[in-house]
């Protein structure tokens, strides 16, 4: 049986930092990377949400960035705080130590629920939302013997496999990975089981802000957070080009098991999981594959590296010069590439890149992918 007990390490956030972390992340052009960058270069929130405007301006930003205010930041803890929410920051002990170290990483979740769920070892798993009886009984004997093991359940709420996943780990400890805010969550049939999660040994997560109805281009994002949680992923079924399919390549991509649940040739839900097997996914039959294979892992301090905090001291680079910025965007094009590539190419420093890049991230003339590749928005 895994012990997460060793595993909740952080450090907490002073509610100021709270605060400033929520504007930054809300503010225009920051995604998960670029808050990131902007803590190691800035120093603090604080400094990086001083220091925003002239960044963008150095980017070539056409108009003032939008910056998420005080009041913004403090309604949305207090709407947090009536709906029985808090907001955790990635340093803190409470944040999932697995997603702590993906790329990308949300720098603040919200989260509602029994919060040591986030930090024991987690086994995600996924299908069809058309699920057929076969499947959510199968899904539901991997989640009610994994939770038995001492695994938290992840699964995204969704219609079939999802529900029936949630549903056998009510007792045992499930996280419900919402696409919008907390207070939007989807399919509204699916609203009495988040209750009962949350109100009981489960959790619910979402990076969204409160009051964020889902779209589909959301989707991919909880997906994403799914296997971050996880140590493995179960595709129980999935039709091809299906999401359970993108939130098995995303698993693939952080290192994770993928686990995959034999079907028949014949059914256009299991060609999904069949195909995941042909291309090395560990076949599954019952709980005991599972179990087995992440045994080993689970027993392992893997995923609590050093603590994610407020660097001691402001970054003192310089300020890049106009002749440095013209030869970045010169050597940017619409295909991604490596940032090691972009500095082998144009000879300058390691630093000045990787300020430029933030620069023109902030401006919006930069596209971020995958892998840690960029390229330019040709359209900006």
């Amino acid at each position: 049986m895994p012990d997460g007990s060793a595993r909740r390490t952080g450090i907490a956030l002073t509610e100021r930092q709270r605060i400033a972390w929520l504007r930054l992340i809300r503010s225009d052009n920051v995604g998960p990377a670029t808050f990131r960058d902007l803590i190691n270069h800035c120093g603090s929130a604080e400094n990086a949400l001083a220091m925003l405007p002239e960044l963008s301006a150095r980017g070539g930003a056409t108009r003032a960035i939008r910056i998420a205010g005080v009041q913004e930041a403090e309604r949305e803890l207090e709407a947090a705080d009536r709906f029985g929410a808090r907001f955790v920051g990635i340093g803190e002990p409470d944040y999932p130590p697995a997603l702590r170290q993906i790329e990308g990483a949300p720098p603040l979740l919200a989260m509602k629920g029994e919060l040591s769920a986030a930090t024991r070892p987690s086994v995600g798993v996924v299908g069809s939302r058309n699920a057929s009886i076969s499947g959510a009984k199968f899904a539901a004997m991997i989640a009610r013997d994994c939770g038995r093991a001492g695994y938290t359940v992840t699964s995204g709420l969704a219609r079939g496999i999802d529900t029936s996943a949630h549903r056998a780990s009510l007792e045992t400890g499930t996280i419900a990975v919402l696409a919008g805010g907390l207070d939007q969550p989807y399919p509204p049939e699916n609203v009495p089981l988040l209750d009962e999660i949350t109100e009981g040994a489960g959790l619910a997560v979402s990076e969204m802000p409160f009051g964020w109805e889902p779209r589909a281009r959301d989707f991919p994002r909880r997906n994403r957070l799914i296997s971050g949680i996880s140590l493995g992923l179960v595709v129980v079924e999935a039709a091809e080009r299906s999401g359970s399919l993108i939130t098995a390549r995303m698993a693939t991509d952080f290192g994770r098991l993928v686990f995959a649940v034999p079907g028949s040739p014949l059914d256009p839900r299991c060609h999904g999981t069949n195909g995941l097997l042909k291309q090395g996914a560990i076949v599954t039959t019952g709980s005991a594959d599972v179990i087995e294979a992440l045994a080993p892992l689970s027993q392992l301090d893997l995923f609590n590296g050093p603590v994610v905090e407020e660097p001691k001291k402001f970054s003192d680079i310089l300020p890049p010069n106009d002749d440095d910025r013209a030869i970045i965007v010169s050597a940017l094009g619409p295909t991604p590439v490596e940032v090691d590539d972009i500095i082998r190419h144009t000879g300058l420093p390691a630093s000045t890149v990787y300020l430029i890049l933030l620069e023109l991230d902030l401006a919006g003339r930069l596209h971020r992918h995958v892998g840690g590749l960029v390229s330019i928005a040709m359209d900006a």
